[in-house]
């Protein structure tokens, strides 16, 4: 429809309002004066002419093709669902950012896509070559599959290239060659195979060069010498073929050369050691044979691994850079003496030189005259030559460990130390705050928020930011010792405070070092608790575009998620940081100036329509919704009056508790029953059809271990649910110390609340119909009746199971955006996004380990599961065991502990226990308690009765050893133990 012909149809319906039709309005006898209709008109005429003047600014070419790249795209949680209406820039479609002017042709045109971790599968459209002015294309880490469509070799204005992390097959097109001002490609993590073309020797403005994790083959292009401005040639875990080009030493600025777990045959160049500006040589398992190189005149080298190859011949006597952490050259057939080269290494941090033939002895002055302090420290590790001996004191430092197993020297008692097994914990570890939120009052801060440990405003309650980071190859071992020099380096890079930020990080295979950011807001003045949308975009940017200065000791990074939750979801996309359209902004001042000049004739009349409207509203709104209950068998639809009675009008001494969704209100129904009223806040509200689809799926959840849902009220602009009041509070309030509860909880206790909570949560991935994943369980939301029977709440994040297909399969995970509370959130769900059944048990773990210690799952920047975990490893598991226990039988605190910490494996998440092996556990310790000494748990109300089955699973699971050193069974008697 043209514009002149939409307008002139609206005047028509204008002059034919001089009455409100039953259609229109509630009443048909308000007549509309002709002063209004004039003024109407007006307001019509300018609007219209303003919003279509603005209407499709984007170039139509651009609009026809992101619709086909959306085709093509297949799009299960609806990401892109504002792609098929309006206009990409002017509506801020998701991911589309465009510049903020129009250019020579009078249109806008799209200058990025992001889309990453969307969880989009399908294919990436050949029509993309349409977007020629885009300078970035970001799809990572999605599920993407298809070939690279040679198409994009057309797109001479792209600068970043972004496809790692999906599913990617096919050759590499000959086309990207054609990228003039390319800066970035990463393809890593897919499934990319045959040759690298040689056309990739034209990207003369490419510096980064991120291949690894495919299936190329071939050798590498001699050609690629000739770029003259890369940085970072990852080329690992291919299996590409044949000899190193010599030629690749010529490339003056590049710092990593990184081609582990390849096929190449010969040796490795001696032109390699003239590489003046490399800080990485990393060859792992590359079948190379010969000799090292001479690698004396690298200035600035941090990290050698020539690891697993046959090289053979002297490690070579000459000096190394003073700035290199890390030297590998294990598993390899090297020959002679250890040199004294690496005696004067300041800030070497490990030296393997494992399953050689190397002889005589290891000097001491490795680590001699060497400062060492907390965070710093050194391996040597030597195992499996032919060493007789250490050369030198063996009056170690604290922070060196030296393994001498499988050397003749190990024949000599005085080093029998040095030839012992050790293990290695890994595991997350967390900044230490420079202020200590012990103090605060523990959970009082809403959903979502939570208090700032490095603010300098004691108790700052924050919504953080939470950004999944990762550096894809640093140039250390041993992160410990420059934690504060990242951190400084990070903020500095964000242009935040240091306090602003807390970091948690796990060595991951590569090895890689991922890190889970968050990000504070700075406390200025009552309210500043969250970032404001410009802060969240310029932050978000700095990522997205590489505006991190980089820095060739941390190596490249690379960002895995940037999770939006309340009280920021909607900041992005809500408009594009680029995108303020100078036509929309005068039609919004034009248009706002016209309307305030009508509010003053019209307000009288507004006022009364209003007035009516809103009676109307509430009877109309009221019908709909009793209709809508009449398909809600077992839950009661209550109205407002009813809400306000029960709660006194909301009266703040009914307030029970508070989160991100609101207020909680204790109520009292006209008979009697106590119920607990949870009202939304503004902001929280949802649609009508999502808030009766929850409702209707909580109606369908019935187990004793579960909060039953009575009812709900959707009546004036309201939204409430009414739940069973559970008397006595959540199971944190019991766990902490100086809370309303002063009776502690015993062993026993404890136990029976760990199968109570367990036992709903199996209802839920097993009996529910349909099955449930929970995704929030944390001990406030496990509250407790008055006989302190235990009920899972809250299920407000919930997550239906996957569904079983046409063939009977059904997929094992459901992929969706990262939510839940930190301490409690599964790392395997954080980083990879698949929400499994497993999720849920390893947040049940971490309340298992509360319910043991006492802790919360993140004090002072310790980690509950890794403290946990230290002490148990050393024997020390009572350490941590909380004193307001009482006495309790050790060997059930015991297996206790164990099923924890199996539910907390962060890596192997196939190797935690199913929650019907959970619970089955439990049944086993409680029958072991009841066995040992049944006036244990005759306090506890047992109305249910436990399995008498053995189970095997605590001794089956490998976490830790069965025989325990150091503790209280190696008797054999089972001794009760009292707190300490």
């Amino acid at each position: 429809m043209h514009t002149t012909h939409l307008i002139k149809c609206l005047f028509e319906a204008v002059d034919g309002l001089d009455i409100c039709t039953s259609n229109w309005c509630p009443f048909n006898t308000l007549v509309i004066s002709k002063v209004w209709v004039s003024w109407f008109r007006f307001v019509w005429t300018m609007s219209l002419l303003l919003v279509f003047a603005d209407s499709q600014s984007t170039h139509p070419d651009e609009v026809t093709t992101l619709r086909a790249i959306r085709q093509s795209f297949i799009d299960p949680n609806s990401r892109l669902r504002n792609w098929r209406r309006g206009d990409p820039c002017v509506s801020n479609w998701t991911g589309v950012l465009c510049f903020n002017k129009t250019l020579d042709d009078g249109y806008l045109h799209i200058r990025e896509l992001q889309l990453l971790n969307l969880n989009l599968s399908g294919t990436l459209s050949p029509e993309i070559r349409r977007l020629s002015y885009m300078q970035i294309l970001d799809v990572m880490w999605n599920n993407i599959g298809g070939s690279i469509p040679k198409e994009i070799g057309q797109l001479t204005s792209l600068k970043f290239l972004l496809l790692n992390g999906n599913n990617l097959t096919g050759s590499l097109p000959e086309e990207i060659g054609n990228l003039p001002n390319l800066n970035r490609i990463q393809i890593d993590q897919n499934h990319i195979s045959g040759p690298i073309p040689v056309s990739f020797s034209k990207l003369n403005n490419t510096k980064h060069f991120h291949m690894n994790n495919n299936s190329l083959s071939g050798q590498i292009p001699p050609e690629l010498s000739r770029l003259p401005n890369v940085v970072h040639l990852l080329l690992d875990n291919n299996n590409l073929s044949g000899y190193l080009p010599p030629e690749l030493s010529k490339p003056p600025y590049l710092i990593i050369l990184q081609f582990d777990n390849n096929h190449f045959e010969g040796s490795i160049p001696s032109s390699y050691g003239n590489m003046l500006q490399l800080a990485k040589l990393s060859f792992r398992n590359c079948n190379l044979q010969g000799p090292i190189p001479d690698l004396s005149r690298i200035p600035h080298l941090t990290y050698i691994d020539l690891s697993d190859n046959n090289l053979n011949g002297s490690i070579p006597p000459v000096n190394l850079s003073h700035d290199i952490t890390t030297i590998d050259l294990s598993r390899n057939q090297l020959t002679g003496t250890i040199p004294p080269i690496f005696s004067g290494l300041p800030n070497l941090q490990r030296l393997s030189l494992s399953n050689n033939s190397l002889n005589g002895t290891v000097p001491s002055t490795i680590w001699q005259n060497k400062t060492f302090n907390s965070t710093k420290k050194l391996t040597v590790d030597v195992k499996n030559n032919w060493l007789s001996g250490v050369s030198g004191t063996l009056n170690l430092p604290p922070n060196v460990t030296l393994s001498l197993q499988g050397n003749p020297a190990c024949l000599n008692a005085s080093l029998a130390q040095f030839c012992e097994s050790s293990t290695t914990l890994v595991s997350h570890l967390q900044s230490i705050p420079s202020n200590s939120t012990d103090k605060c009052p523990p959970e009082s801060c809403p959903n979502n928020f939570e208090y700032a440990p490095g603010s300098p405003t004691p108790c700052f309650c924050a919504a953080p930011l939470l950004v999944g980071f990762r550096l894809k190859s640093p140039g250390f071992s041993y992160f410990e010792t420059y934690f504060y020099p990242f951190e400084v380096y990070l903020t500095s890079g964000l242009e935040i405070n240091h306090f602003q930020l807390d970091l948690t990080y796990e060595w991951q295979k590569g090895p890689r070092l991922a890190m889970y950011l968050k990000l504070f807001p700075v406390y200025t003045v009552p309210g500043s608790n969250v970032f404001n949308r410009s802060e969240v975009l310029r932050i978000r940017s700095l990522f997205t575009q590489w505006e991190v200065p980089y820095n060739k000791f941390y190596g490249p990074y690379e960002l895995l998620n940037f999770t939006l939750s309340d009280p920021y979801k909607n900041y992005f996309p809500a408009t594009s940081p680029s995108s303020g359209i100078s036509k929309g902004e005068v039609a919004g001042i034009v248009v706002g100036a016209i309307v305030g000049a009508i509010l003053v004739s019209a307000f009288v009349s507004v006022y009364i329509l209003r007035s009516h409207r809103k009676k109307y509203d509430a009877v109309s709104r009221s019908r709909r919704v009793s209709r809508a209950s009449l398909k809600i068998e077992g839950v009661k639809s209550f109205t407002f009056e009813e809400m306000k009675h029960a709660t006194n009008n909301f009266d703040g001494a009914s307030e029970v508790g508070h989160g991100g969704y609101g207020k909680v209100y204790k109520g009292f129904l006209t008979d009697g029953t106590v119920v607990a009223i949870k009202r939304a806040q503004e902001g929280s509200l949802q649609g009508e059809h999502e808030f009766l689809t929850e409702i209707e799926l909580l109606s369908r959840l019935h187990h004793r271990n579960l909060v039953s849902l009575l009812g709900f009220c959707d009546e004036e602009g309201e939204q409430m649910l009414v739940y069973e009041f559970m008397s006595n509070g959540t199971l944190r309030d019991h766990l902490s110390i100086e809370e309303k509860y002063k009776e502690s909880l015993s062993f026993a206790m404890r136990l029976r609340i760990a199968l109570d909570s367990a036992k709903g949560i199996l209802y839920l991935h097993t009996e529910a119909n349909p099955p449930i994943f929970h995704r929030d369980i944390k001990a406030t939301n496990i509250l407790l009746d008055s006989k302190l029977v235990a009920k899972v709440a809250d299920f407000g994040l919930s997550r239906l199971a996957p569904v079983v297909d046409i063939s009977g399969i059904a997929p094992g995970h459901v992929s969706t955006v990262v939510k839940g509370t930190p301490g409690y959130l599964d790392p395997e769900y954080f980083l990879t996004h698949n929400l499994t059944d497993k999720s849920d048990v390893y947040s049940l773990g971490v309340v298992f380990l509360e319910l043991l210690t006492g802790m919360h799952p993140i004090t002072h920047g310790k980690n509950i599961v890794r403290e946990v975990n230290i002490a148990y490893q050393s024997g020390k598991i009572y350490s941590v065991v909380d004193a307001n226990m009482g006495s309790y039988p050790s060997e059930c605190v015991e297996k206790f502990a164990t099923l924890a910490l199996n539910c907390c494996r962060e890596k192997d998440t196939d190797g935690r226990p199913s929650m019907a092996e959970v619970v089955r556990e439990i049944e086993n310790i409680w029958q072991m308690m009841l066995d040992l000494d049944p006036r244990t748990i005759d306090s506890v109300d047992i109305t249910e009765p436990v399995s008498s089955q053995c189970s095997s699973l605590t001794k089956n699971m490998f976490l830790v050893s069965s025989d325990i050193s150091g503790n209280d069974l190696s008797s054999g008697v089972i001794p009760t133990i009292s707190p300490r």
